[in-house]
């Protein structure tokens, strides 16, 4: 970021020394200039206050920059709040429900967040499973099972299509893919607290309890996919990603007595009706699934063979004996058949969260009566939709509105058009009684009569908002962990990090965009402006943007100016901790990009967002050192400069405001901020970026190859970008170039169902 330019750059010791420096010319007779003479004392005083003044005249241009913007009519991106999803649990508190109302507070430390929705939280705990097969099971445990269940009849499967699974807990480190589960389930167990169960002979007496709490209520379950590949398409009709056709069928087990002829012996569910604030196989939800009224619909089956329980669509067998003694029912989230959808945390008891903190009521300077008033709230950046400002004045407090243009408000007087009959009364006018908000800044501005009314002099301004903290509310899983409001027994985390906050667009950083932007006035159309507009997405610290017209990624081969009416924009993150050296963008963040872009395209432009294609390749090179040089460092820096050079985002470079070259040599328009599109890997460009390493005296030929076979040139195409999964640089000779092994996997024997001793 650019730095304020300073009038002044003296200090309070640079004036005092000035000072004493000039009395030896204009007062000869002043010789004593230790701190104890007066004088002395006196031009510390003056230098002192002079420093203020001069740090006052150094904010000078930031002020001015940041009016003359708003003059051109160039807007900063405000800062955006961050959202994620939480989930309160009612560990020790009263066996019952309890009904919490939107805008609780809850809060990471210092930063605080509030709840988007009320939720009832239930008195039971949950545990998540998903029937995971067992891929390749040793023979004698096949053969064991099919012993086992030689007796199993009715319109079971044969004993040869046996498919064994195991009951594994959904975790968040190791996504599910549902498709590959033994019957595209999540199983989520409800149970019964573990300090409730504390008494044995208590526990028929806590399960009716229990059952009776969860009657009639809302069951909020929250729901995070995980999608390795997303993608992104805007066409004239709206988004579309991959799968926003499927969605999850939520049910209920039927208990009861099964029958007592083997084929019937299935078990039947009830379908819950479920209300989603999102699809939850494409973006974190939270789905309000409406429970029976009646208690005994909880109630399981109650003659179970125990060589039916957990098979065919039976639910999972709990292992642990303590557990089963707690369960109360279970809720199946069934995926339709062939989706390609992956999980990685399910929970109930869950709301969603946006960062904001709340400011109630505070009190504005009085009207006065004048045009075009101006008054500055106390907190940035303010959340727009949160803002409620009452203007009271002797006849009483009337709330007045937000609005996005005063230009486009009534007057503060209906009058009627001079073409109208005299007597006719006047026209219906749009609001009048409005104000427009710099959401950055925090500024209300009011009408100047003619368009906007102007608050009567002396009225009280009372104003309610929501403010954010921007990238802060960025916090890693489990930070959220303080509710205060929240009743006794019950506590809150976030089993997931929080996303989508982002800091307001500096000053700086909008004079580098304010030609662009009155270039293209926020509309898509040439390339220009899609760059600009990309990289201004609030919410997304993008580390590279390429555009590429009239290619479309669906249809291979191509290359750009083949699909008339189709733009391709790859972006690629900053960062990515999960691969470092080749970030991917996931769901969340192109979803943010495609929001931002939407209303700002043009209807007849068929707009796809993608990651890069990566493609990894294997590299050995051999080097000769000077004399007297390391070795360790010399081959480290050779490592380096090569991964750098190959990186699909350079580090090094400045961030996206400042000025890149851009450049226009390949059929692919792009800022060279990493590794080109369409550009070839070539050994001996890599040997030439080898040679001019520091202690590098000679480097012999580069070794390359993309899987198993060495390939020099390895061409690329479209969104194709390299990856660079093994790299040997050896002193001497380069060792062979081979694709890194995989590991083999081995299949642990794992028991079924374990044995009890």
């Amino acid at each position: 970021m650019a730095a304020v330019p300073e009038l002044d750059p003296r200090t309070q010791d640079d004036l005092k020394a000035e000072a004493l420096a000039r009395i030896p010319v204009h007062n000869p007779e002043w010789t004593n200039y230790n701190e104890s003479d007066p004088g002395v004392t006196l031009v510390e005083l003056f230098a002192f206050l002079t420093e203020s003044l001069v740090y006052r005249a150094n904010q000078i241009p930031e002020r001015s920059r940041r009016k003359f913007l708003s003059l051109l009519g160039v807007p900063l991106s405000p800062a955006s709040s961050a959202q994620g999803l939480v989930q309160i649990a009612n560990e020790k508190g009263a066996l019952q429900t309890t009904t919490l109302g939107a805008g609780l507070e809850v809060r990471a430390g210092q930063v605080p967040f509030r709840t988007e929705a009320g939720l009832d939280v239930l008195p039971v705990e949950a545990r998540v499973y998903v029937k995971q097969p067992l891929d390749d099971p040793p023979q004698q445990v096949v053969d064991y099972y099919k012993q086992l269940y030689a007796s199993y009849q009715g319109n079971k499967p044969p004993l040869n299509d046996l498919r064994l699974y195991e009951a594994v807990p959904l975790d968040t480190a190791a996504p599910v893919a549902l498709a590959d589960t033994v019957d595209g389930s999540v199983w989520i167990a409800l149970l019964l607290r573990a300090s409730d169960a504390a008494d044995p002979s208590l526990l028929d007496a806590r399960r009716r309890d229990a059952r009776q709490a969860l009657a009639g209520k809302t069951l909020s379950l929250g729901i995070v996919p995980s999608i390795d590949e997303p993608t992104a398409t805007l066409t004239p009709t709206g988004l579309v990603r991959p799968g926003s056709d499927s969605t999850l069928a939520y049910s209920l087990p039927v208990g009861g007595a099964l029958p007592s002829d083997p084929s019937q012996r299935l078990p039947q569910y009830r379908p819950l009706d479920a209300v989603s604030t999102a699809n939850p196989l494409l973006d974190p939800a939270v789905v309000q699934l409406s429970l029976p009224q009646d208690a005994n619909a909880f109630a399981l089956w109650t003659n179970l063979d125990p060589l039916e329980s957990g098979v065919g669509d039976f639910p999972p067998t709990l292992e642990d004996s303590k557990l089963a003694d707690r369960l109360l029912t279970w809720v199946r989230a069934q995926v339709p058949a062939g989706s390609a959808a992956k999980l990685c945390w399910a929970g109930i008891n869950a709301t969603a969260v946006s960062q904001r903190a709340h400011v109630a009521g505070e009190v504005l300077p009085p009207a006065n009566g004048e045009p075009d008033q101006k008054v500055t709230l106390s907190r940035t950046p303010v959340i727009p939709d949160s803002v409620r400002l009452l203007v009271t004045t002797v006849t009483g407090a009337e709330e007045w509105t937000l609005t996005d243009d005063l230009l486009a408000a009534g007057p503060e007087v209906p009058a009627p058009k001079p073409a109208d009959p005299p007597g006719s009364p006047p026209p219906p006018a749009a609001p009048s009684k409005v104000f427009v908000l710099d959401q950055a800044a925090g500024v209300i501005t009011f009408g100047d009569g003619a368009r906007g009314a102007r608050p009567p002099a002396g009225a009280i301004l009372r104003v309610s908002y929501d403010y954010g903290a921007g990238d802060a509310g960025n916090v890693a899983a489990g930070a959220i962990a303080q509710a205060p409001a929240l009743p006794a027994g019950m506590k809150v985390s976030n089993p997931v990090r929080t996303w989508g906050g982002a800091e307001a667009e500096s000053v700086p950083e909008g004079e580098k965009q304010a030609a662009r932007y009155l270039q293209h006035r926020d509309r898509l159309v040439s390339v220009a402006d899609f760059e600009s507009i990309v990289w201004r997405t609030p919410g997304v610290e993008l580390g590279r943007v390429d555009v590429l017209p009239a290619f479309n990624p669906e249809l291979q081969p191509t290359e750009p100016g083949d699909a008339p009416g189709a733009v391709t924009v790859m972006v690629v993150p900053r960062s990515d901790p999960a691969h470092p050296d080749s970030p991917e963008p996931d769901a969340a963040f192109l979803d943010a990009i495609c929001s931002y872009l939407d209303p700002r395209r043009l209807v007849t432009t068929d707009l796809y967002l993608r990651g890069p294609n990566y493609r990894g390749i294997t590299i050995s090179v051999g080097i000769d050192i000077v004399a007297g040089e390391s070795e360790a460092v010399v081959r480290e820096a050779v490592r380096t400069e090569l991964l750098r050079f190959l990186a699909p985002v350079d580090p090094t470079l400045p961030p996206w405001f400042e000025d890149v070259p851009v450049s226009i040599d390949s059929p692919y328009v792009h800022e060279e901020r990493g590794w080109p599109l369409g550009k070839s890997v070539v050994g001996l460009e890599l040997q030439a970026v080898a040679s001019r390493v520091p202690g590098v005296r000679f480097v012999r030929p580069v070794q390359i190859a993309e899987g198993a076979s060495a390939a020099d040139p390895i061409e690329f195409r479209g969104l194709d970008l390299p990856r660079v999964i093994g790299l040997s640089v050896a002193i001497g000779e380069p060792a062979t170039v081979a694709a890194p092994t995989q590991p083999t996997q081995t299949v642990v024997p794992v028991p079924v169902v374990p044995e009890n001793c």
